[in-house]
């Protein structure tokens, strides 16, 4: 089972930010379907390319609170996604956050069935 969430990202660039929406695949860390606000990405290529490309960001959000990350960027296929580090970051910031459960919740809830896990990711 692939659980997405929809997500914000930020291509940081010396004298301008590129915005773009996209979904995080929780279970892989890949980022899909990114899609460009006011940047025409078949004219300029993504953003990491430009040679004023600083660093890129993501955001995911839940009623008002949000996760920020860091977002990894393929130079050469283009893709988008997260360390596997990073990704277990997010799910325990995530958690913490937005469900109030602890991160030595999620440790515990690792000993227990698969369809406990899924329940709690």
């Amino acid at each position: 089972m692939h659980l997405q969430v929809p997500i914000t990202i930020a291509d940081e660039l010396d004298e301008q930010i590129v915005d773009s929406t996209g979904f995080l695949d929780l279970a892989s860390g890949e980022i899909h379907e990114v899609t460009y606000a006011n940047y025409d990405v078949q004219a300029k290529g993504i953003p990491a390319t430009l040679p004023d490309y600083a660093f890129t960001s993501g955001k995911l959000s839940h009623a008002g609170k949000d996760v920020e990350f860091s977002v990894q960027v393929d130079l050469f296929s283009g893709r988008y996604s997260v360390t596997a580090n990073e990704l277990l970051d997010i799910k325990v910031r995530a958690a913490k956050l937005f469900a109030g459960i602890q991160g030595k919740d999620l440790a515990r809830a690792g000993g227990q069935s698969a369809t406990s896990r899924r329940d709690i990711h």
